[in-house]
C-alpha cells in the first residue's frame, strides 16, 4: 500500500493565520456523543443491489464485478437504472430517485453498491425517503459524487457506509489485474465482512505527527464544499476527516480549503488525512505558486492535530475501503502512518 511521494518543494513560511471572528462552527455535541450505527456486515448468501444515482453504466460493463462479487458468495440484484441514460445520467432524476428508493426498502437487498460516480445524487437526496433504511440499516458503497450519501447518511443518522471503488473499477480478467488493483477491490470485501480495517503508508516529509482517535468522515473535497449549509453538510468536530479530489487547478483546492476553514470545519478535528489529489497543471503565465502542502497547511497551522498526506484513498488505483462514520485511530510518525478501526 505503499505510494511514491509526490513532493514538489518546501512548505512556505509565514505567520500565524489570524482568528476569524465570523467563522461558522459546526459543531453539534448531541450528534457527536451519539454511537454511529453500524448496519449489519454481510455473509454468504446476502444480496448487493447495484443501482446508477448519478452517472450511467452499461449492465456489459458491470459484467466483471458482479461475476467477482458473486465469486465471493454473494448474491446480485441490477436496478433498473443499470443501462438507463438521460445525457450523463443514469436515467432521469425520477428513474434514479425510484431504483435508489427501491434498493433502500428492499428487504432482501443487504447493501447497495453504486455503480459509478459522475454527477448526480445531489439532484436527488431530497426526494429519498430513509425512514426504511434507519429502521433496517444496510451498507452502502461508493466514492466521488457518492460523497453527497456519505455525508448525508452521518449528519442525519449518524450511520456508517462504505467508500471505495465501484463496479465501474473492476478489472475484466481478475487473474491479470495488478496487485494493487485486486487488493483495494478484496478490501471491499473484507469491509462489508466486518474485518477490522487497518491501513499503512509511507509517511510524508510534509505529515504533522501525532495520535488521534475519532469517526471518520469525508470524501471528495469539491463535493463537501458544495453540501455546505445543506441537510448533508458534513459535520466534523471531535473526527478525521480525509479528503481527495481529481482534475482540479491549485487556486480551486485553495478555494476549497479556504471553505472548509470559514466554515468552521478545521477548527475541532481530531486529525487530518489528505489523499490523493490529481491536480491540473497551472496555466503558463498564470501559476498559482504554492503546492498543495503549501495549501493545506497553511489552513491548519493555528491547530496542533495530526496531519498526513499520501493517504491510498481517491481517484487512483490504491483507493482502500474505508468505513465513514466509524470510529478510528490515526497514527502520525515519522516511520510510518496507520489509520485503524477501533
Amino acid at each position: 500500500m505503499n505510494r511514491k511521494h509526490f513532493l514538489s518543494s518546501m512548505l512556505a513560511t509565514g505567520t500565524l493565520l489570524p482568528s476569524l471572528p465570523g467563522m461558522a462552527s459546526d459543531r453539534f455535541p448531541e450528534s457527536i456523543s451519539k454511537k454511529p450505527v453500524i448496519p449489519p456486515y454481510l455473509k454468504p448468501g446476502d444480496t448487493i443491489g447495484i443501482t446508477c444515482p448519478a452517472g450511467y453504466i452499461m449492465l456489459k460493463d458491470i459484467e466483471p464485478a458482479i461475476q467477482q462479487m458473486k465469486s465471493w458468495g454473494f448474491n446480485i440484484k441490477v436496478g433498473d437504472t443499470v443501462g438507463k441514460r438521460d445525457f450523463t445520467f443514469g436515467g432521469t432524476d425520477a428513474d434514479r430517485a425510484a431504483d435508489f428508493q427501491q434498493m433502500m426498502d428492499d428487504t432482501g437487498v443487504q447493501a447497495i453498491m453504486c455503480a459509478r460516480g459522475g454527477y448526480g445524487f445531489v439532484r436527488i437526496v431530497d426526494r429519498l425517503d430513509f425512514s426504511k433504511l434507519v429502521s433496517k440499516p444496510k451498507w452502502i458503497i461508493g466514492f466521488s459524487d457518492i460523497t453527497v450519501l456519505h455525508g448525508h447518511l452521518n449528519r442525519n443518522y449518524g450511520m456508517a457506509s462504505i467508500h471505495s471503488k465501484m463496479t465501474n473499477s473492476f478489472p475484466d480478467d481478475w487473474s491479470k489485474a495488478e496487485p494493487i488493483q485486486v487488493e483495494t477491490i478484496l478490501s471491499i470485501k473484507q469491509a462489508l465482512m466486518g474485518e477490522t480495517m487497518k491501513y499503512t503508508t509511507v509517511p510524508s516529509a510534509f505529515n504533522r505527527a501525532g495520535t488521534a482517535t475519532g469517526v471518520l468522515v469525508g470524501g471528495n473535497l469539491k463535493t463537501i464544499e458544495t453540501l455546505a449549509g445543506s441537510k448533508s453538510d458534513i459535520q466534523t468536530a471531535g473526527k478525521l476527516l480525509f479528503v481527495e479530489d481529481t482534475g482540479e487547478y491549485l487556486y480551486s483546492i485553495d478555494r476549497m480549503f479556504w471553505n472548509l476553514l470559514r466554515t468552521g470545519k478545521l477548527q475541532e478535528l481530531k486529525g487530518l488525512i489528505v489523499g490523493g489529489f490529481k491536480v491540473k497543471p497551472d496555466d503558463p503565465g498564470d501559476e498559482f505558486g504554492r503546492t498543495l502542502q503549501d495549501i493545506v497547511m497553511e489552513k491548519v497551522r493555528n491547530f496542533d492535530y495530526p496531519v498526513c498526506f499520501d493517504f491510498p484513498v481517491g481517484h487512483q488505483k490504491n483507493n482502500y475501503a474505508l468505513k465513514c462514520g466509524v470510529v478510528h485511530r490515526l497514527e502520525v510518525s515519522l516511520e510510518k502512518i496507520a489509520l485503524t478501526e477501533v
